[in-house]
């Protein structure tokens, strides 16, 4: 790893801020019975805070090392003894690592890379901008939209490099002097970000609230989710679609696509694409069918792998590292909850005094905020276990505007519309490898969008609530 002004200065300063938390005077907190394991737990939980905010080290080792910690801080198998507190099964802190929800992105990853290794994506890419025509507003249109489903089900990084490929000789075939460049280089971002929130499966924070959430006996379907979070999309991609016409107007009177690449339509493409088809479809039958969609999620790796579809080679392809970050968030979840410190939490702060509303806004603007900064998913692993604490203490207060599911579901929401600055997705600094972006443009574009997309998301959860 290349030292760095994180390394040298920022590290030793999380390290002695740890420490500190660690051995301090229990009665500096201002918890009133504050064990052992809770003050750890503090701690750990600050170091992961730190951590995941200024990315000292990636964010999965982050996750990893957090949850190595509380093995060995506070689990019944570390270096604990039972005068410390309530002490945590080491089994509840593991299954972080194979959580239901951990599956869902699982069979998700497992979905796209079989669909992307038969040239689905690519045939997709043709069928679905063929009726948008040549005409510039309509191919924007058109991107848009495919853009935005794909991210639904695959990752927004992978969708917006491919993206970029079938993009990037239509953009040099545009006016240098018309604002076309622009909009088809700022709709690969937005409409990257803002498909990932229409699934439980398009983007980290999601699976990351849901989890919570199950973890307090409150489950959302797969075809729940869609129901409310589709509509959505639909919306702010239109509203993206006429914004950037209106910021950035075409000079081009056509645009030709022309998308390269194979999809041989062999026995494998049309297993996967029945697979495809089919998981999808009892993802959104599950309160018919009765089946959970973490458990859906895994017949495409079942189906591919018995097939010979999916290999062993295919296993390098899998985004672990952000399996194992959204882990990390789990296992803090978990240790909060059986050390007693959320219950803790919540009888030292007076959260039922608050106002229920101010809460809500003030949750997703936060999660807004910091996802602009770092990874959403780093974000929602930081706020959706502590909230989840103060939904709790609010429950009654919160009971009008759909509870603590209302304020989860709206940080994991807010986080999606996070797309101020270049560093604030991956989607972002792919497009800003174009050239054609300006900071201050993306700046101006993404608080529009971001904004917008929460404010409606809000309206959406407060009317349907889940």
């Amino acid at each position: 790893m290349q030292l760095n002004v994180k390394n040298h200065v920022l590290a030793p300063l999380t390290l002695v801020l740890v420490l500190f938390l660690w051995f301090a005077p229990s009665t500096m907190f201002g918890i009133e019975g504050l064990t052992v394991v809770q003050q750890r737990t503090i701690a750990i939980f600050c170091y992961a805070a730190l951590m995941w905010m200024f990315e000292i080290i990636p964010a999965w080792a982050t996750s990893v090392s957090t949850i190595v910690l509380l093995l060995l801080a506070v689990s019944n198998k570390g270096f604990t003894n039972e005068t410390m507190g309530s002490l945590v099964n080491f089994k509840e802190l593991m299954a972080a690592f194979a959580d239901p929800i951990i599956m869902l992105f699982l069979g998700g990853f497992v979905l796209a890379i079989a669909a992307s290794k038969v040239g689905l994506d690519v045939y997709l890419a043709r069928i679905l901008l063929k009726p948008f025509g040549t005409k510039p507003s309509m191919v924007l249109l058109g991107f848009l939209v495919l853009i935005s489903i794909m991210s639904m089900f695959m990752s927004n990084t992978a969708t917006a490099a491919m993206m970029l490929a079938f993009l990037a000789p239509v953009i040099k075939t545009l006016p240098a002097d018309g604002g076309g460049r622009m909009s088809l280089a700022m709709a690969i971002p937005i409409a990257a970000n803002i498909g990932g929130l229409g699934t439980p499966i398009g983007t980290p924070p999601n699976a990351i609230a849901i989890g919570q959430l199950a973890a307090n006996g409150v489950e959302i379907g797969f075809a729940a989710w869609m129901l409310r979070f589709v509509p959505v999309v639909i919306v702010m991609i239109v509203f993206a679609w006429w914004l950037l016409q209106f910021l950035y107007p075409f000079k081009a009177q056509k645009i030709e696509i022309n998308i390269t690449g194979e999809s041989d339509k062999n026995w494998h493409f049309w297993v996967v694409t029945i697979t495809f088809l089919g998981t999808i479809l009892l993802w959104m039958t599950g309160e018919i069918t009765k089946l959970n969609s973490n458990v859906v999620a895994l017949i495409p790796f079942a189906v591919f792998a018995v097939l010979g579809i999916f290999t062993r080679d295919d296993f390098a392809k899998i985004d672990w590292h952000v399996l194992w970050m959204v882990a990390g968030g789990f296992a803090l979840g978990t240790a909060l909850n059986k050390t007693g410190l959320a219950a803790a939490l919540v009888e030292s702060i007076p959260f039922g005094q608050w106002s229920p509303i101010a809460v809500l806004v003030i949750a997703g603007v936060l999660g807004w905020l910091l996802s602009n900064f770092i990874a959403n998913s780093s974000a929602a692993n930081l706020l959706v276990p502590i909230l989840a604490v103060v939904g709790s203490a609010m429950s009654e207060s919160l009971a009008g505007f759909g509870g603590v599911t209302t304020l989860l579901v709206c940080v994991a929401a807010s986080t999606s519309f996070a797309m101020l600055f270049p560093i604030s997705t991956p989607p972002n600094a792919i497009a800003c490898s174009t050239g054609l972006i300006k900071t201050n443009e993306m700046i101006k574009v993404g608080l529009i969008v971001g904004l917008s997309g929460i404010a409606l998301s809000y309206g959406v959860l407060l009317l349907f609530p889940f």
